[in-house]
């Protein structure tokens, strides 16, 4: 009896595999003639082969090279800075929030989309203001 509950657990435990299991050792009393059978390969293993390297490669050399941040403090007068949480707040209503370095980085770059007499004008329109931390009050 205790030798046909082994085989039992032996087909279901064994793994199937291409190459068939070796048996388990018993002992000369209970040894049973193993049955071996020989699982094909599914052919998941030979998708799995057939992949390219070379793509994966290429994929690795397109990748740019992090940009570096610069931290800088500057001054500006105070109906100015207004301006840019009032465009926050127009970006937050559109559904995209967005930071005050990213304000001003658009900004940056719709000056340089300008053409040179333009750019020039709005730059000279704008008030001179004394560099450095303001006095407290």
């Amino acid at each position: 009896m205790k030798t046909k509950k082994l085989d039992k657990v032996e087909e279901v435990a064994a793994p199937k595999v291409a190459v068939a299991a070796k048996p388990l050792r018993k002992s000369a009393a209970t040894a049973a003639p193993a049955i071996k059978k020989a699982v094909p390969a599914p052919a998941v293993k030979e998708a799995k082969v057939a992949k390219e390297p070379k793509l994966a490669k290429e994929a690795k050399a397109v990748k740019k090279p992090k940009l570096k941040v610069v931290r800088d403090s500057f001054t500006m007068p105070q109906s100015e800075y207004q301006k840019i949480a009032e465009i926050k707040e127009l970006c937050l209503k559109a559904g995209l929030p967005v930071k005050k370095s990213e304000v001003l980085r658009a900004g940056l770059q719709v000056l340089s989309a300008m053409a040179e007499a333009q750019m020039l004008n709005t730059l000279n329109g704008l008030d001179k203001i004394k560099t450095g931390r303001p006095n407290k009050h």
